[in-house]
């Protein structure tokens, strides 16, 4: 469901835009320096930002970076950490597409992307935007670091089938598969706000992790 635009989102993105950026072509490269770590995650179509602000938490040792390309959410995401505990030491948010990542990050800068709950683009002239899609694992593989890893969480069953072959057919190889991933709480990950929703009303999740054979070799 999208979000109904937000009037005042646009001014409070401008207004702070030294922790929620546009377009961070000039941290290209530098982003492990910027927050201070060695391990750099970046959650694509972060929303409201619950998982990025609570990992960040959970993590402080760790870089994180939150990108949502529906500027509403991605200001309701900035006040929601800025207005919240307010510490920016580890991450930071982008308000933008995913389709522009490799002019924001340098070729295995990244360590860990993070899919949670993504559009599942049900209609097939429109499966190309998904964010599993070959399309854009293409673009991860460039992106991420040698062992860097795909993380990928759903309530979608169709999204995760044909998410599991988009990997496959690119040179992904499924290290951790799960379909119904809350069975058993997961203490280390956080909880979205979709996911709590989900977990409520009984619903599975859908979670795979997926690595890259091509900068592993074969791990099969």
């Amino acid at each position: 469901m999208r979000m109904r635009k937000k009037k005042w989102a646009d001014p409070y993105l401008e207004a702070h835009q030294d922790y929620i950026f546009e377009n961070p072509i000039d941290y290209k490269g530098k982003w492990k320096q910027i927050l201070n770590c060695e391990r750099l995650h970046l959650e694509i179509g972060m929303g409201k930002g619950s998982y990025l602000i609570q990992m960040a938490s959970m993590y402080p040792d760790e870089g994180w970076i939150g990108m949502e390309k529906d500027r509403s959410a991605a200001a309701v995401a900035a006040r929601a950490k800025l207005e919240g505990d307010g510490n920016t030491s580890n991450n930071r948010m982008i308000a933008g597409d995913a389709r522009n990542i490799l002019d924001w990050f340098e070729d295995g800068e990244v360590d860990v992307i993070h899919l949670n709950f993504s559009d599942p683009w049900p209609k097939k002239k429109y499966q190309k935007r998904r964010l599993s899609s070959s399309e854009f694992l293409k673009i991860y593989r460039t992106i991420l670091s040698e062992h860097g890893q795909i993380l990928m969480k759903t309530d979608n069953q169709d999204l995760f089938e044909d998410s599991v072959l988009y990997f496959q057919e690119n040179g992904f190889i499924l290290t951790d598969f799960s379909v119904n991933y809350r069975r058993n709480e997961h203490p280390e990950d956080a909880i979205t706000e979709y996911e709590s929703k989900f977990m409520a009303e009984g619903m599975p999740i859908y979670r795979l992790c997926a690595v890259d054979t091509q900068k592993n070799g074969d791990l099969r």
